[in-house]
């Protein structure tokens, strides 16, 4: 088994693998233009994501700078945003729905590192999927973490760390975050805390 096919099938592999090596390498170039393209080449950045993505749904956009290790590994629903500093590092399979936003400084983590320095300095890595359901809201400086499903409806609060399964329709926030409450049809009076759309 090669270090990418363990990679995939989240086994413990050495990212120095040629194949990954590579890879890797050529997604940089490609973020790299991404990045560096004028902010009115907006049909040149499509194409590189589209080129990058294993597949992105209509309506999309990502403001730069975004970073990702592989982007093969990447699949996006319809209407997806994404605010600056975005990092993906998608050694395994994120998955995310439609409707998606994601605010400033988001980092999705597939990948780690075993616990102990032993292996840790054999160069041994895993990576897990990450699922993102549908209608999701995920706050700024907010941190996923291998092997995670978040639900669809679901609001995680600015700063937060996702170290377990969020269930769909909640709010969520904190580190280590956790639901503080469900999402009802009465947040449709507010648009924020207490104020009311009128």
């Amino acid at each position: 088994m090669s270090e990418k096919e363990k990679m995939l099938h989240g086994k413990p592999y050495k990212a120095s693998g040629e194949e990954l090596v590579s890879e890797r390498q050529y997604a940089k170039e490609m973020i790299f233009d991404y990045n560096m393209l004028h902010p009115n080449e907006d049909c040149k950045k499509n194409e590189i994501i589209k080129g990058l993505f294993h597949n992105i749904g209509k309506n999309f956009y990502i403001e730069p700078p975004f970073r990702c290790d592989y982007g093969y590994n990447i699949s996006v629903g319809e209407n997806f945003y994404t605010n600056y500093n975005c990092t993906i590092l998608d050694c395994a399979k994120v998955t995310i729905g439609n409707n998606v936003m994601i605010a400033p400084n988001v980092s999705i983590f597939t990948a780690g590192h075993p616990i102990h320095p032993e292996l840790r300095n054999q160069s041994i890595e895993y990576a897990f999927p990450i699922n993102i359901g549908n209608d999701v809201w995920i706050g700024g400086g907010v941190i996923v973490n291998p092997g995670i499903t978040i639900g669809d409806n679901v609001v995680i609060g600015s700063g937060s760390v996702v170290t377990k399964d969020i269930v769909s329709n909640s709010i969520a926030v904190g580190n280590p975050c956790r639901v503080i409450r469900e999402i009802t049809n009465d947040d449709k009076q507010y648009y924020f805390k207490k104020l009311k759309i009128k």
